[in-house]
């Protein structure tokens, strides 16, 4: 069973000490009452007032398909702080998401938001040393004395499409029953499915359904371009666009864990600042990885589509689509990582001899013909030999390591940062 993960948001108003547990305390704690929550941003402000109506319907449930970098989070996070404000009381309301970087987002932004009058969030994830373990919310509301969602005011089902995959459906279920029916229920997705229609029949009982979106589409502010490339010089191409882009902060997603490895030790033999994050990193390296990207340590940031959902990082110019997603779905999600809030971004696809019907249903989905990013093939393969030899060296790493299959907790990001100090050693030297 894979991680459901959720902030669980104790009131600040409660004052009675916690329950004693075997497990670490999820523990209220006391504030004075202040005036009403205000937005910190503008574009927060006119998503409260384009929803405040919704907010005040009752207790209807709401069905929301919003693009990808529109505020969601604000959407649901403003009018349960509000709510919690006005009625005191424990455990008042829990967010379900599907990765635990998600998760730990959400909480941080609960938090800020709410900062005035002290609001904190508890984390469950698994694979880290804090709370949880894969189906530990589970394990909670069955084994931890004291530990109970009885008294959830809220729920929220943040990337919907995701947590009603079969991996999650088991305990999604075990936690709708343990939760009273008397609940707001809010489901968030930059996609709507089929099993997110299906959902209504389990838990949303005639829900309000606010589209600010056609059902897959991405932001005016989004350029997207491709460049049809041939395979063995996709490689050739990347380096390319990095260049050409230096000054940029990028996001390269790509089809395996393996491939996020080779990339990031290659471009990092070539001077670039890359980094890479997969699934098969501990949730340490993986964290460690996004904090060091978000600094502007690296400013690259090689990735699978552990990444893709619902992360929220600051000012990322450009995505690059280095394989091709076999779902098409999940273009929406990769390229929202870029032009959020109002920015600009660039999402560029390099599709290979081999991808070419996978781009062709990505087109289907978003309803438009891309235009195809310029770059002369001659000046492109000027670097070839600098390329194929940056990835000799990267392959020999990777084989004198133990291969290309890492176990989980293998060290990937104390390779890429060895071969980036050696790399700069030799620059001195020359």
């Amino acid at each position: 069973m894979k991680n459901i993960s959720c902030p669980v948001l104790p009131h600040p108003a409660v004052t009675s000490s916690p329950p004693t547990t075997r497990r670490p305390p999820l523990a209220p704690f006391s504030i004075r009452r202040r005036p009403p929550l205000l937005p910190d941003t503008t574009q927060l402000y006119h998503l409260r007032r384009r929803y405040s109506s919704f907010s005040c319907s009752g207790q209807r449930p709401f069905l929301t398909h919003l693009k990808t970098g529109s505020g969601k989070t604000g959407a649901f996070a403003l009018p349960i702080l509000q709510a919690l404000l006005e009625a005191p009381q424990a455990f008042f309301a829990c967010v379900l998401s599907p990765t635990r970087e998600l998760a730990i987002q959400i909480a941080e932004q609960f938090e800020a938001l709410g900062s005035s009058i002290g609001v904190k969030s508890a984390v469950l994830v698994g694979g880290v040393d804090q709370v949880a373990t894969p189906g530990r919310l589970v394990d909670h509301l069955s084994n931890t004395k004291g530990f109970s969602l009885r008294t959830i005011k809220y729920l929220v089902l943040d990337e919907a499409d995701r947590l009603l995959n079969e991996d999650f459906e088991k305990s999604l279920d075990e936690i709708l029953n343990a939760i009273p029916r008397e609940r707001r229920t809010y489901l968030f997705s930059a996609t709507m499915t089929k099993k997110v229609q299906k959902l209504q029949r389990a838990c949303l009982r005639n829900p309000v359904k606010i589209e600010a979106a056609s059902k897959y589409s991405t932001v005016d502010t989004l350029k997207q371009q491709f460049r049809f490339v041939p395979a063995k010089h996709k490689d050739c191409y990347l380096v390319y666009i990095l260049i050409e882009k230096s000054g940029s902060t990028s996001m390269v997603f790509t089809r395996t864990c393996e491939a996020t490895r080779l990339l990031a030790l290659m471009l990092r033999n070539l001077g670039l600042r890359a980094i890479p994050i997969s699934g098969q990193m501990t949730q340490a390296k993986r964290l460690g990885a996004l904090n060091k990207f978000k600094a502007g340590e690296c400013n690259i940031l090689i990735c699978t589509d552990v990444a893709s959902r619902g992360l929220d990082i600051p000012s990322v110019d450009m995505v690059i689509n280095y394989d091709i997603p076999t779902n098409s779905k999940d273009y929406i999600h990769r390229v929202g990582r870029t032009a959020r809030a109002g920015r600009s971004g660039v999402a560029i696809s390099l599709v290979n001899q081999y991808e070419l019907e996978w781009y062709i249903q990505i087109e289907k989905l978003i309803g438009k013909k891309l235009p195809e990013f310029p770059a002369e093939e001659a000046e492109v393969l000027l670097l070839l030999e600098r390329v194929t030899e940056a990835k000799r060296l990267s392959l020999m790493k990777i084989k004198e390591t133990g291969g290309g299959k890492r176990r989980r907790g293998d060290d990937d990001e104390g390779d890429v940062e060895k071969s980036h100090t050696k790399n700069k050693r030799s620059s001195k030297r020359r």
